[in-house]
């Protein structure tokens, strides 16, 4: 049998080049070897939005017309929402039981939660209950599955450890191995910043999305950062402290593509528009067949939500096997 992996996003909007080169790539060839569950995480996307939700539910569809366009097979992986999965909250709620408070408080993914929380206007001291229990939920996800692995990035295998604790934990106090301690499956899969050189982020305006049009994607491109040593088009330019368009050309050109760029900008025979409009070009090629996709889970609606639907069903009928045995063992009525 194929090991199990879980994982999931937030809907927070539509998502953008940084999720699909560092996340969703990722997940398109993992589907191929592994049993896949992947979660819309509408319960997470309440811990710091619960007073803005007036746009769940299309976020909910454009964040999976997103990974369905990029390549998620609903036929091979399951595709599902979490909230359509009920199972969760009551696995939540036993975990939550034979977890100590410091073990919440040390996790990273919480701090970061509580930084944005803290950041909205009239929030400054608060935190709430959901948020508090955000780093339990997130095992639940994943130990409802009983999951193997969980595909992470660098930044976060500390909240990995914290579900191999849990599941730990669990199996000691009920005298079971029953709980597999998941671990985590490192992306190898490039990262790739925001047109002003930070961190790629619709909330920073410096995102390009899966579903821009060819022609926002060029424009937007063009205000890409290069090398600001460089005043004109002649001048000897140093494509290693280029802090945005050269990084692109190494992840979306082929390697005679990436030499010769790097040559000309060297060499004063390429000037930074006329390369970046190259590049816009580059970027439109690599998604062209994933946009074309895109539109059309866009102009059908239904076709997504019924993938929902029968994910989620699929989803919730693994579930209860799993909570069925959990209530076994917490010897629950």
């Amino acid at each position: 049998m194929k090991k199990r992996i879980m994982s999931g996003m937030r809907p927070t909007g539509k998502l953008h080049l940084g999720h699909y080169l560092g996340v969703i790539d990722n997940w398109v060839k993992l589907q191929n070897e592994y049993e896949c569950y992947y979660q819309v995480a509408d319960w997470h996307a309440l811990t710091t939005k619960y007073d803005n939700t007036e746009d769940l539910k299309q976020n909910v569809i454009d964040i999976v017309s997103d990974w369905l366009a990029c390549g998620i097979d609903p036929g091979k992986s399951t595709v599902y929402l979490q909230s359509l999965v009920p199972e969760t909250s009551e696995l939540h709620i036993y975990l939550s039981m034979i977890t100590p408070q410091n073990w919440v408080e040390r996790d990273p993914t919480l701090k970061d939660m509580a930084k944005i929380l803290k950041s909205k206007e009239g929030f400054a001291s608060q935190i709430n209950y959901g948020l508090m229990g955000y780093p339990v939920l997130m095992t639940a996800d994943i130990l409802l599955f009983n999951a193997d692995y969980v595909p992470v990035g660098i930044d976060q295998v500390a909240h990995v450890e914290l579900t191999r604790d849990i599941a730990r934990r669990f199996n000691n106090v009920y005298k079971t191995d029953f709980f597999k301690e998941p671990q985590p499956l490192l992306n190898n899969c490039s990262l790739i910043c925001g047109l002003d050189g930070n961190k790629m982020g619709k909330s920073f305006n410096n995102d390009i999305k899966i579903s821009d049009s060819s022609e926002i994607t060029a424009k937007k491109v063009m205000s890409a950062i290069t090398d600001r040593s460089r005043m004109r088009k002649d001048d000897l330019g140093h494509p290693d402290e280029c802090e945005v368009a050269f990084k692109y050309w190494k992840i979306f050109g082929t390697e005679n593509e990436i030499n010769t760029v790097r040559c000309e900008c060297e060499n004063g025979q390429r000037g930074c528009a006329d390369c970046k409009r190259q590049l816009g070009a580059k970027i439109n090629e690599r998604m062209a067949e994933i946009r074309e996709k895109r539109s059309y889970y866009e102009q059908h609606p239904e076709v997504v939500e019924e993938i929902i639907r029968e994910g989620s069903k699929k989803a919730q009928i693994e579930a209860q096997k799993i909570l069925k045995e959990v209530r076994h063992l917490v010897k629950m009525f």
